[in-house]
């Protein structure tokens, strides 16, 4: 694959304006576009993202792309989903970023999900029989909804016709991205 090529890979970053965990959202952002992927990130308004660190502290503010519903799935070839508590859950609520979760799941592409990020999924109703990690409070949730939840750094399902990457926290950034990048094929690269 030519760096030609790498640049030809679009994400789509999902999250609400404020409570997304910083690291969980800027790291794999600024990774993928350090390669030259397009990554966009769909927030709920257009109003700027407030991301906080450890669920409390004030971090880095992004400007979205787009708003959710205004997000075409089909334009895309890996979802992001980032965590944060209070990002989490109020995506959830969000029908749009269900919209969106079940349509890469049903076009069988690829969605990384991190920490509390495995809610939506959850929500959109696309884990039965999916085995996944997440935030350890989100281990009922997941396995009320029929996935099959395990602690570990990162997993990566393809069953049911899709790909599901996910991790359990900031600390498992590096394994997190470095599956991101398997998703995308992108040879060469080895995550942070």
């Amino acid at each position: 694959m030519s760096d030609h090529d790498a640049a030809e890979r679009k994400v789509l970053a999902i999250v609400t304006n404020y409570g997304v965990e910083q690291d969980e959202l800027v790291v794999p952002l600024d990774h993928l576009r350090g390669w030259g992927a397009q990554v966009d990130v769909a927030a709920v308004t257009r109003d700027s993202v407030e991301t906080l660190v450890g669920d409390k502290e004030p971090g880095r503010t992004l400007e979205p792309d787009l708003t959710l519903d205004e997000a075409d799935p089909d334009g895309y070839d890996l979802l992001l989903v980032p965590g944060g508590t209070l990002n989490a859950d109020t995506l959830r609520t969000q029908s749009s970023a269900c919209r969106i979760v079940r349509a890469f799941s049903a076009a069988g592409r690829p969605v990384a999900a991190i920490c509390h990020g495995p809610w939506v999924l959850v929500e959109a109703g696309v884990i039965p029989g999916k085995r996944l990690t997440s935030y350890a409070s989100l281990q009922t949730d997941i396995r009320n909804a029929g996935g099959d939840w395990t602690d570990q750094p990162v997993v990566t399902d393809e069953s049911g016709g899709w790909k599901l990457i996910t991790s359990r926290n900031p600390d498992d950034l590096e394994p997190f991205v470095r599956e991101i990048d398997a998703a995308l094929a992108v040879p060469g690269l080895s995550g942070l």
